[in-house]
């Protein structure tokens, strides 16, 4: 049994990871920290928690944790490095959540988050399973995705790797329920201000881009700038990822299709739709899957590409027991079995 601790468990992201290993068969949650609630009980900020509502929250210590042997930290970007450092210094095996490790060079980190890099980046191994599973087995730090990245990633790997699109031409227009927010309290996502309402926001500067550039470009061999421009739409959880892409001459629909079918076979978690089928965000609602369907634009030779999942789960949680699943070797999919919540 695998003894678990989570760092920042009283946010969206952190709720969301309790309520999925409180049904993974082989761990135990052995300890919650929180910044905001230290000395409370669970069930005292969720109370549908009941597995683990009694368990107290504590500070985020590293000494708290010794006990445990696995931690995730799901906190804001700027506070995990100094605590992974001290955790894998202890032999803990660290899954960050957080935008910390996800960007391999330290100067672009800098560049897009204000915060000088964690002195230990190079530890860390990008979590995206369906791209970098070997990697993860050995890992000590993994970096877990963001959420539009992860959407993005899956979306266009198949069309990157193959080389079947001119690489300057990437265009991601992507939207988010209000959860990807974070918990805290915001005038952008109160009610008042997101219900009948839908807006972009942070164009052109998004600190996702260099991610998903740094990842596009991995895939491609080739430096990739693309176009992100992400929007907030009034519903809890969800993203649809619309992507674009100019398919190379001699590129046919089948062609695309055949290539993006053989990408992801036997991927438990991506799913590749018929012809003619459009992915919705309901359709992975609570869920750890993610779905992919593409037309090819014959009248501008573009490909289009949309992606979605639940960005609380495949986009965070869902996705970091998958990498703990990894790590631990485990079944990857054991404790996201679930199938979504419809309607």
């Amino acid at each position: 049994m695998i003894k678990v601790g989570i760092i920042g468990a009283t946010g969206y992201t952190g709720a969301e990871l309790v309520r999925l290993l409180s049904g993974h068969p082989e761990t135990e949650i052995g300890l919650l920290s929180s910044h905001s609630y230290v000395g409370k009980k669970y069930r005292e900020v969720y109370p549908h928690s009941l597995p683990v509502g009694d368990l107290e929250l504590v500070d985020d210590n590293p000494e708290n944790f010794a006990g445990v042997d696995q931690v995730i930290l799901a906190l804001p970007h700027g506070l995990a490095g100094a605590l992974a450092g001290k955790l894998t210094a202890m032999g803990k095996r660290v899954i960050d959540l957080g935008a910390d490790y996800r960007l391999a060079d330290p100067a672009v980190y800098e560049e897009w988050y204000q915060h000088p890099a964690p002195a230990n980046l190079e530890q860390a191994v990008y979590g995206l399973p369906e791209l970098k599973r070997e990697l993860i087995k050995g890992a000590k730090l993994v970096a877990n995705p963001g959420c539009y990245p992860t959407a993005s990633i899956l979306g266009l790997a198949p069309a990157l790797k193959t080389g079947m699109i001119e690489t300057e031409s990437i265009i991601i227009d992507a939207k988010s329920g209000v959860t990807g927010a974070g918990r805290g309290l915001s005038l952008g996502s109160h009610f008042s201000e997101v219900n009948e309402n839908f807006k972009a926001y942070n164009v052109g500067k998004h600190r996702h881009t260099p991610e998903i550039e740094q990842e596009f470009s991995g895939l491609a061999g080739e430096k990739i700038t693309v176009s992100f421009t992400p929007h907030l739409v009034p519903m809890s959880r969800g993203i649809l990822a619309t992507i674009y892409g100019r398919l190379k001459p001699g590129w046919t629909e089948a062609q695309v299709r055949q290539a993006y079918t053989e990408f992801y076979a036997g991927e438990q978690f991506v799913t590749m739709l018929p012809a003619g089928v459009l992915p919705q965000t309901k359709w992975v609602y609570g869920s750890n899957h993610c779905m992919v369907s593409l037309v090819v634009d014959g009248r501008t030779g573009r490909l289009v590409v949309l992606s979605v999942i639940d960005n609380l789960v495949k986009g965070a949680a869902g996705q970091a027991v998958q990498n703990m699943n990894l790590l631990w070797g485990l079944p990857e999919g054991m404790g996201l079995e679930m199938v979504p919540l419809m309607p």
